[in-house]
């Protein structure tokens, strides 16, 4: 956001009202990256008909897995040919043993990167200022519009027409 643009927080009851104003606002001219949904339900993208987010979470997963079945491996059979303990009628590396250990390793790796992925890709925690109104937490939508000066009247005058609860300038608050 440029520092003269505006922003423009409007609430909505209800998913469907909220829906159509970001559609309206598409036709309008407001581009997806100038609009922020700000919901304290899980509400999809598709849901509210906006293209999908693009995210690492899977790629570091993906990694991960890698990285943990490798570990599994190493546990299972590199590990019994630097320690030999001649056990009698076994081999050096039981298979069923083995594939319990590098299964639960490759799970565990996975497990641990898609945490970690999760955290650094929600930016949390946040120690920027952030824009947020307690009706949220009641359930209701907001949608947070950065629009230029002379597009900021008719944005307003649309969010209102759709249904809009409360249509107000804001701007960002350390919580």
């Amino acid at each position: 956001m440029t520092a003269e643009e505006k922003s423009i927080l409007a609430v909505f009851a209800d998913i469907d009202p909220a829906a159509d104003a970001i559609e309206q606002l598409r036709l309008l001219g407001v581009h997806d990256d100038c609009m922020n949904v700000i919901s304290g339900i899980p509400v999809t993208e598709a849901m509210l008909g906006r293209p999908s987010q693009w995210t690492n979470v899977p790629r570091l997963a993906l990694g991960g897995a890698i990285a943990g079945f490798l570990v599994g491996v190493f546990l299972s059979f590199i590990t019994p040919d630097m320690y030999t303990i001649l056990v009698g009628g076994q081999p050096f590396t039981p298979v069923p043993p083995a594939v319990i250990v590098v299964f639960e390793m490759t799970m565990l790796g996975m497990l641990l990167s898609t945490f970690l992925g999760v955290f650094l890709d929600s930016y949390f925690p946040s120690y920027r200022p952030m824009k947020y109104i307690p009706e949220i937490s009641d359930g209701k939508i907001a949608i947070l519009i950065e629009c230029p000066p002379p597009d900021e009247q008719k944005v307003t005058d649309l969010l209102k027409k759709l249904g809009a609860e409360s249509v107000q300038l804001t701007e960002a608050q350390h919580l």
